[in-house]
């Protein structure tokens, strides 16, 4: 029985036997009495275990072992009698005082984990911890990420720029696949009920597909969402993805959510029975849930809302990002502005008000469009070595008051939120390049507007250095409350480009404004953005029917640090190296598109160095399901293996598989494995993986009275004598012993951590030792002994390893025992011959199938031990430590020269550590000082 689950020796029997005959079953297991001697992460594997046992147990469940830790228990199928008995089940196994409803407030797995350990191990954490508050901080805001989608088939920033900066005119006519009845929708009349004028817009056509299953949401409630909802949700997943951001880590993080919106018309048939989808209609059409679904599905748990100021709900978004940042609210935000058009409604309302121009160029409240923001104080952004794509300067909100007119601009109003965006960034005018204006192209809006910003920014201009003046609705219409992120996304791009968009439709200005001024000139032509010195600066605008003004600055983001120049000494040593390519996605289609995407890239951009893209895909990219990895050696190898991935081919050095919630073992090996300079790279590379070598070497040498190091590595005069000497048994397993130990704590180092260790010959010695049963200087003096045991037994014996049962070798070795023995039983047809040499190679062949059937190499002295002979412990003293015959391998750094980050493998255990049990020379031991 494993002293840290009572009720079970493995917490999985258990599990299994909580099915649909629970009360005929054992109790699902408790806590045993040596848990709190475990390491931390131990506990929370025994945790787990014990809440998947439990969980079982409340849903009469079969099959547990496939669990995830983050699926919810909902999803699961936990309803509320069920939730009851789990609670009763964690309380009498853990003595702890919960809280009835704790699987609601802790609605998965690991945050229930999460949850139990706390309890057992008291700590301040954000539910306990005094809030922190930074208010007046003037740490700046670093934009970190953008996404998004707009008319022209903009699905990036990159697509976005590639619209602006080649001019396309993204407006289309009315799409056809909205059920709208486009005959009886138009007419020339503006006065006519019901219709509109206009016959095109700037919409995104593509709007109705979603991929829900993604998102864990059925299919019923992915088509009573708002198709605003659906834009969110993935456009919000592609800015962590852009930002190289693993959002699945910030899962109970403080991270926001500012959303802007404010179109709600998607819903009103949804209410009616007759759909039959009025119980997802509540939470699909809700303009709260468009920000709090979001939060809801990554976890988050910093503020999130919806804001509806018309026009300017994304920049105020954006405000309120910047300031809960600021004001120590959240750690990290999203700042998004969504539009989409279920029903034509907007081209009705605003024909009845002349706002359309008759030929769906920009006038007002046209287009769709949804754009994604993710913010983070720029401390933190460089501290967590996040690219930093421009800075947020001073963003400031109004309101118009008592205008002339509920809907009409007032250029007062306009001018002071300037100002104090302005004074907020602490910046003058003049130092402000081009103006993102909001732009609507109306006969009234735009004239305000225009004098609003020759009040502000051109009156103290010098002389030939206007303030530009652009609008990205001239290309893609006015997307409303996603106006304001989708011009930010533009100005960030330019800034990067160094180069000025041209604005549309600006042939014949409008005669109501003094351009002659020269302060505000407008961008008929592109052209490059003038260098002034000091960081590149934008200004945009945001107006609001509702009223509500807002401004904001975007500036350059200037290099943290230079970028590292890469050693190409370095690159020449790792240039032939294998390297790994790691792609994932929810779908077996996702991930052969996902291949496809990623060789096209590359493809693209031929300067890749293949351990950086390596790099990124393993440790930037959330881990999903479906899995293919790619190893090669080149450049080429890498592409034809993503092409085979793509294709659903094979190709040399390609896996493919799923994840599951399956348990990590370890099995340390034994001889038979060690082969001249292993690990030589391993050492010369990762400082950890010498040091724990290193101690091991130090301590078997005093006992072997022979440097084990100098014997692995070998003098480079004289390698063919090194190896002979490395298949002796002495050297082999004090070689194998420290070469394992080290390689479990660099692989430990980077998160990688078993649920059961398992050994062989010698490699239940270093399982034992990594377990916390012995100490590296007793497992040392013990491989040690053992070795030279196992050395001067007599010549002349042989071990092989033969396909055949333990019954049918049992009846061949009748009458030979005192030649031949069974040494080793691996497996219902695996086991291990072991005797004189003669014997046991004539008795092999004609006790199994001969395929596995060899000798065992393991040097002159062999491991076997002949029938009838008893080795004893030597008298004779052992010879002092032999000096070292060549310098150790010299150490690189284990930097990447391109991204200045250590190599590092993404944790791939999963599950909890149990006890294993033993059976013949095979040991399971648990990795935690306890044996089985």
């Amino acid at each position: 029985m494993s002293t840290r689950l009572n009720g079970s020796s493995d917490s999985g029997d258990s599990i299994a036997q909580a099915g649909p005959h629970r009360d005929e079953s054992p109790e699902p297991p408790s806590l045993g009495p040596d848990f709190h001697e475990l390491p931390d992460h131990e506990q929370r594997r025994v945790l787990f275990d014990l809440v998947r046992a439990h969980v079982a147990a409340a849903l009469r469940s079969d099959s547990p072992r496939t669990l995830d830790a983050d699926s919810s228990f909902l999803d699961l199928g936990l309803d509320s009698l069920a939730a009851v008995n789990l609670h009763r089940g964690l309380v009498a196994a853990t003595g702890l005082p919960l809280e009835v409803s704790l699987a609601f407030e802790y609605p998965t797995p690991s945050q229930l984990v999460d949850h139990l350990h706390r309890k057992l191990f008291p700590v301040a954490t954000d539910d306990t911890a005094p809030a922190r508050a930074v208010a007046g901080s003037d740490d700046p805001i670093a934009i970190v990420g953008m996404s998004c989608r707009f008319p022209g088939g903009v699905n990036s920033p990159e697509d976005l720029w590639k619209v602006v900066s080649e001019g396309v005119d993204a407006i289309t006519p009315f799409p056809t696949d909205r059920g709208w009845d486009l005959e009886a929708l138009y007419s020339p009349d503006p006065d006519r009920p019901g219709t509109s004028y206009a016959t095109e817009g700037g919409f995104i056509h593509d709007a109705a597909e979603f991929d829900a299953e993604f998102f864990g949401i059925s299919p019923r409630d992915a088509l009573a969402m708002d198709p605003q909802q659906r834009l969110l949700l993935e456009t919000s997943w592609e800015v962590f993805e852009r930002a190289g951001i693993d959002v699945t880590k910030l899962r109970g993080s403080r991270t926001a959510v500012f959303t802007g919106a404010e179109h709600h018309d998607y819903g009103p048939h949804l209410q009616s029975t007759k759909s039959g989808l009025e119980g997802y209609a509540l939470t699909g059409i809700a303009g709260s849930v468009a920000s709090g679904r979001i939060s809801y599905t990554f976890g988050f748990e910093g503020p999130a809302w919806a804001v509806d100021t018309a026009c300017s709900s994304s920049l105020v978004s954006l405000h309120q990002a910047a300031q809960s940042l600021r004001q120590g609210g959240c750690d990290l935000a999203l700042a998004t502005g969504v539009a989409t058009m279920p029903t034509p409604g907007d081209f009705i309302l605003f024909s009845r008000q002349r706002g359309l121009s008759s030929n769906g160029r920009c006038k007002a409240f046209g287009a769709e469009g949804v754009g994604v923001l993710l913010v983070e104080r720029l401390s933190d952004a460089r501290r967590n070595g996040h690219e930093v794509l421009a800075i947020v300067r001073g963003p400031a909100v109004n309101q118009d008051g008592a205008s002339n007119g509920l809907t009409a601009p007032n250029g007062r109003s306009q001018q002071r939120v300037i100002r104090q965006a302005l004074a907020n960034a602490e910046l003058t005018a003049d130092q402000i390049d081009v103006i993102e204006a909001h732009g609507t192209e109306t006969s009234l809006g735009d004239p305000i507007e225009a004098q609003a910003l020759i009040a502000t920014y051109g009156a103290s201009r010098p002389e030939g250095q206007p303030v530009w003046l652009g609008s990205l609705k001239s290309n893609i219409g006015h997307t409303q409350a996603a106006a304001g992120v989708g011009a930010v996304i533009k100005m960030v791009m330019a800034m990067r480009h160094g180069i000025l968009p041209k604005t549309l439709h600006v042939e014949v200005p409008t005669p109501h404004v003094d351009w002659a001024s020269g302060g505000v000139a407008l961008l008929a032509e592109q052209r490059a953005w003038p260098e002034t010195g000091r960081p590149l600066r934008a200004g945009v605008s945001s107006f609001g029917m509702s009223g509500t003004n807002a401004h904001a600055i975007i500036e350059q983001a200037t290099p943290h640090e230079p970028t590292p120049t890469t050693d190409a000494d370095t690159d020449a040593d790792t240039a032939s190296q294998p390297v790994s390519w790691l792609v994932s996605a929810r779908s077996e289609d996702a991930l052969r598109a996902q291949a496809a995407w990623l060789r096209e890239h590359v493809v693209r951009h031929p300067d890749a160095r293949p351990v950086d893209v390596g790099w990124s895909s393993a440790v930037t990219r959330a881990a999903l399901e479906h899995r293919g990895v790619v190893v090669a050696s080149d450049r080429e190898g890498l592409l034809r293996g993503l092409a085979a991935l793509a294709e659903q081919t094979d190709a040399p050095g390609l896996v493919r598989g799923r994840s599951t919630a399956q348990r990590v073992a370890f099995l340390f090996t034994g001889q038979g494995a060690q082969r001249l300079g292993m690990a030589s790279e391993l050492y010369e590379t990762y400082p950890l993986f010498a040091d724990v070598f290193d101690e091991a070497c130090d301590y078997l040498e005093v006992r072997l009275g022979a440097s084990v190091l100098d014997v692995v590595f070998g003098p480079e005069d004289d390698a063919a004598a090194t190896a002979d000497e490395l298949n002796q048994t002495m050297f082999t397993q004090a070689g194998l012993f420290a070469f394992e130990v080290a390689l479990f704590r660099l692989l430990e180092s980077w998160g990688v951590r078993p649920d059961f260790l398992m050994g062989h010959s010698v490699g239940e010695i270093a399982a034992a030792h990594v377990a916390g049963v012995l100490t590296l200087e007793d497992a040392c003096a013990l491989v040690a002994a053992r070795g030279r045991l196992m050395q001067e037994l007599p010549e002349g014996g042989a071990m092989v390893a033969v396909q055949a049962s333990e019954r049918e070798v049992a009846e061949r070795l009748k009458g030979r025992e005192d030649q031949v023995s069974l040494a080793a039983l691996n497996g219902p047809t695996s086991v291990v011959l072991s005797g004189d040499e003669d014997a046991v190679l004539e008795v092999a062949p004609a006790t199994g199938r001969p395929r596995l059937a060899r000798p065992s190499g393991c040097g002159s002295a062999t491991r076997s031990t002949p029938p009838g002979w008893t080795p004893c412990w030597p008298s004779s003293a052992r010879s002092p430590p032999a000096c070292r015959t060549r310098p150790r391998p010299s150490r690189s750094s284990p930097t990447s020269p391109a991204t200045s980050r250590a190599p590092n493998w993404p944790p791939r255990s999963t599950g909890s550590a149990i006890c294993g049990k033993r059976s013949a020379s095979t040991t399971a031991c648990a990795a935690s000082p306890t044996w089985a």
